[in-house]
């Protein structure tokens, strides 16, 4: 399998070597055969299925440890980017994985929660997404997909709901909505948004007190406003509705500022 050839810093060069597979400094070995790993997929010279060369074989081919080796693949595995396999079938070894969506959301959603992004700034990237995704879904969605979304309504419209379960619903509506828009990063971004927010919301929500049921009230409007525009196929509507919810949401919640900001 030919390698592409980088220039990293600090990096000595090999020429007896596999292509692309050069040895590292020996300081950050760690990172450094990450980095390698990296270039390969970049270049396209590592593609989903490819299997790298054994812990052994690369630890030679880059004057690292294998230990180091080990270590890289353990990350990469965490991150979702390889998948690691013993045995000596046709599925063992160290191959390279397609990058589950659990995966990328996870590390979003942890990039996004200890990032501490000013308030407004996630305002804006939410209706940035969910605009287009609210767009999507009134032109792609099924009627399975609407009907999933009347019935996560359905149970948000029940006035003993407890707030955690309200949190919760309200989470998978809006995910839901990018969902059914059918673009799989779009869906991603705003599921790792809504998630990194879940518990910053239900603090705000539990400190409220009996300001809660109007604010829930509000909250079902929008909801069944915009469900509403989507049955109807108006694509401007509903990305219209979207935002106005988002914005209003915000408006009176002055509190979420304070755990998000």
């Amino acid at each position: 399998m030919h390698m592409a050839q980088s220039e990293t810093p600090g990096v000595e060069e090999k020429s007896d070597g596999p292509v692309g597979w050069r040895p590292v400094a020996r300081s950050r070995t760690y990172e450094l055969v990450i980095e390698r790993v990296e270039e390969q997929i970049l270049a396209g010279q590592l593609r989903v299925g490819d299997r790298l060369p054994a812990e052994r074989d690369l630890a030679n081919m880059l004057s690292v440890s294998r230990a180091a080796v080990r270590e890289a693949f353990r990350a990469l595995e965490a991150q979702g980017v390889l998948r690691m396999s013993v045995g000596t079938g046709p599925d063992s070894g160290t191959t390279v994985a397609a990058m589950p969506s659990e995966a990328l959301t996870r590390l979003l959603k942890l990039h996004v929660a200890l990032a501490n992004f000013p308030v407004g700034h996630v305002v804006e990237a939410r209706i940035m997404l969910e605009r287009e995704s609210a767009w999507n879904a009134a032109t792609h969605a099924g009627p399975d997909e609407l009907d999933e979304l009347k019935r996560l309504l359905d149970e948000m419209d029940d006035p003993q709901l407890s707030r955690e379960r309200f949190n919760e619903l309200d989470t998978e509506f809006h995910v839901g909505i990018a969902e059914a828009g059918g673009n799989r990063l779009i869906a991603d971004m705003t599921t790792a948004i809504r998630d990194s927010m879940k518990r910053p919301l239900l603090a705000a929500f539990q400190e409220l007190g009996s300001d809660w049921h109007g604010i829930a009230r509000g909250l079902r409007s929008d909801h069944h406003g915009i469900h509403e525009a989507l049955r109807a196929r108006d694509c401007s509507l509903a990305a219209e509705r979207v935002e106005m919810h988002i914005r209003g949401f915000h408006a009176k919640m002055p509190r979420v500022t304070d755990i998000t900001g």
